[in-house]
């Protein structure tokens, strides 16, 4: 995969570079592993039947893949959900992200708009319980969204809405990297 562009969010890249630059390299080189050379997936979908596309299930397993092993895991945390004057008590809710290492949280997300941004109240949710410095979120560019199953949304959107929100959400440091397959 190609890393097309970068957005810092409060200064993620920035702190990215000065305080973690082993991690931002790593990522880097992670991006560049995934290879994804074919259209797999056959489109069942009415406004493009038969269409091969790119999938996004076959991305997440490679990035998965080498983000593994570098030796990146899982945080969760896990919380019982208890509302003043609501009789239902919920056991077992959590949150988690797919990749962290010496509090970097990483997500990749191939999936509907609203994940992107879920990603963001993830990354703001470790960062506020102290577990987390900042987020990194890698999303396909527009590009590589089109050549993709409808729905998976794109970072170009992420960021627009990122920049009109300003400074108020997400209230963590983040960096957006937008990638698409080598051509």
């Amino acid at each position: 995969m190609l890393k097309v562009y970068e957005y810092s969010h409060l200064g993620g890249l920035e702190i990215l570079q000065k305080r973690f630059p082993q991690i931002d390299a790593e990522v880097d080189k992670i991006i560049k592993a995934v290879k994804l050379t074919e259209k797999t997936k056959v489109s069942k979908e009415k406004t493009m039947k038969g269409k091969l596309l790119y999938d996004p299930a076959l991305l997440n397993r490679l990035f998965t893949d080498e983000f593994n092993r570098r030796g990146w895991k899982k945080l969760r945390s896990t919380f019982t959900i208890e509302l003043d004057k609501h009789p239902v008590k919920i056991k077992g809710a959590f949150k988690e992200i797919n990749y962290v290492k010496d509090r970097v949280l990483a997500e990749v997300q191939l999936g509907k708009y609203f994940a992107m941004f879920y990603d963001m109240a993830k990354f703001q949710y470790f960062y506020n319980e102290g577990k987390a410095e900042l987020g990194i979120e890698i999303v396909p560019c527009h590009r590589l969204h089109k050549e993709m199953s409808t729905g998976v949304s794109y970072g170009e959107q992420l960021i627009y809405d990122i920049e009109r929100l300003r400074r108020t959400f997400p209230a963590v440091p983040v960096k957006v990297i937008l990638i698409d397959v080598e051509r």
